[in-house]
């Protein structure tokens, strides 16, 4: 049987060096191993673990290592990596075992030349008390302590301050929860949980159709193949609660896949009315079909559309979302590699942002309302994009978001995790008046 580490070692390597996502990786890895679930378990703890800390870990590595880690062969780095992780987070194993499991890895990867390293490394960090003394400066501190670029945390504090800058780095650090929208065009909340078999639910306090889960894999339940929920974050489901639609309203989901937004607006519309969803890819407007038709949504048409061009066969729209590319600052929790991003790579967006909610607005209708959202907490990307919108078309005007968000809030939304518990995300509400 395939040792957990070392392939934990292994998708590390492939993620770092692919900049790659760590869901998909870690996933396929899985898929095609050997390990039994309680390896499973270990592999993937070790390998979010070291991915959500590695700023943190190459720190102390650096302490201890003569040579600085980005000068280090990739998979001893790995190895080193997640065997601080391993000293420093997971109490049930103990430090030796850490120690002596690295030293075989290095031996396994044929790095046996530096197998004498790692065990001195990991062995003086325990001989120093595994004392860890974060830099003086607060930029350097918090982005070891939160393993966070300081690029990142920089425009976190300058766009909305320490306090929550801090709170959405240190919830990243946590396990995120498994959050799901209830399907209730399928079942009642009795139905749903009866159906859950061992998986545990807890009710949300902000709307009722949300349930957080915990205690297995939610796709493997009764519950999810008889289409009884759908997996989405609190913030998501808001997002949709703010557009409000009815069953009276033709509904445009301009960037739609996976579809989550698609399938719970079809929900607090009854069933009724229309929802057209487009996405760019045939390929990702199959996840939203195939989804639609295991929630058993009939009044969801999916279909391949460009959002920045402009379709004169569409109708007006009474209702219009626009989920935007963007950063995914707001989802570091869920996708810990994206906070590693240059930032220049996120120079573009704002532009593209603007031109498909521009593009959006040709589709809506006289007194319809357009929701503008992100799952990114970056000013640059919501804020002075909606700002540039509003000064741009006097046509539309700002509306009041409906509770939560509303009385918090106003007509935007920045929303953090200290916020509802959910994932970082921003919504802005408009309406059309000529």
């Amino acid at each position: 049987m395939t040792n957990p580490r070392y392939m934990a070692v292994r998708l590390l390597c492939k993620t770092f060096s692919e900049s790659s996502f760590s869901n998909i990786q870690l996933n396929s890895g899985l898929k095609n191993s050997d390990l039994d679930e309680r390896g499973k378990k270990l592999c993937s703890v070790i390998y979010y673990g070291v991915i959500e800390r590695k700023i943190y870990l190459d720190y102390v590595i650096s302490k201890f290592s003569s040579r600085p880690p980005e000068k280090l062969d990739n998979v001893i780095l790995n190895i080193l990596r997640t065997g601080i992780y391993q000293i420093l987070f997971i109490d049930s194993i103990p430090d030796s075992a850490a120690v002596n499991e690295s030293v075989i890895l290095s031996k396994k990867f044929g790095k046996t030349s530096a197998s004498g390293m790692v065990n001195a490394v990991l062995r003086n960090f325990i001989r120093d008390g595994k004392k860890v003394v974060l830099p003086d400066d607060e930029i350097s501190a918090y982005s070891v302590k939160y393993s966070a670029p300081p690029e990142l945390v920089n425009s976190l504090i300058n766009d909305y301050g320490n306090e929550l800058a801090e709170n959405l780095l240190a919830d990243a650090l946590g396990s995120p929860p498994v959050t799901v929208r209830m399907n209730t065009l399928k079942c009642s909340e009795n139905e749903f949980l009866n159906s859950l078999g061992k998986i545990t639910a807890e009710k949300s306090n902000i709307t009722s159709e949300c349930f957080i889960l915990s205690g297995g894999d939610v796709t493997e339940t009764e519950a999810f193949k008889k289409g009884f929920f759908h997996v989405q974050d609190l913030a998501s489901q808001l997002c949709c609660k703010a557009l409000a639609p009815s069953e009276n309203d033709t509904v445009l989901d301009i960037c739609s896949a996976p579809g989550g937004k698609s399938f719970t607006m079809s929900q607090l519309m009854n069933g009724k009315g229309n929802i057209m969803a487009f996405d760019l890819h045939e390929k990702r407007v199959k996840l939203i079909r195939d989804g639609a038709e295991r929630l058993g949504l009939s009044n969801i048409r999916a279909s391949v559309g460009d959002a920045l061009k402009y379709n004169p066969e569409l109708p007006k729209f009474t209702k219009i979302l626009c989920d935007v590319p963007c950063s995914g600052i707001g989802a570091i929790r869920r996708k810990p590699e994206i906070k590693y991003k240059n930032f220049n790579d996120f120079s573009g967006l704002p532009e593209i942002q603007y031109n498909i909610t521009e593009n959006a607005l040709n589709y809506l209708a006289v007194g319809g309302e357009l929701v503008y959202s992100t799952c990114t907490l970056r000013k640059a990307e919501n804020e002075n994009v909606t700002e540039k919108i509003l000064s741009h078309h006097p046509e539309i005007e700002p509306v009041q978001l409906p509770e939560p968000l509303g009385g918090k809030f106003g007509n935007s939304a920045s929303i953090f995790p200290c916020h509802f518990g959910s994932d970082g995300f921003f919504t802005a509400k408009f309406r059309k008046i000529r």
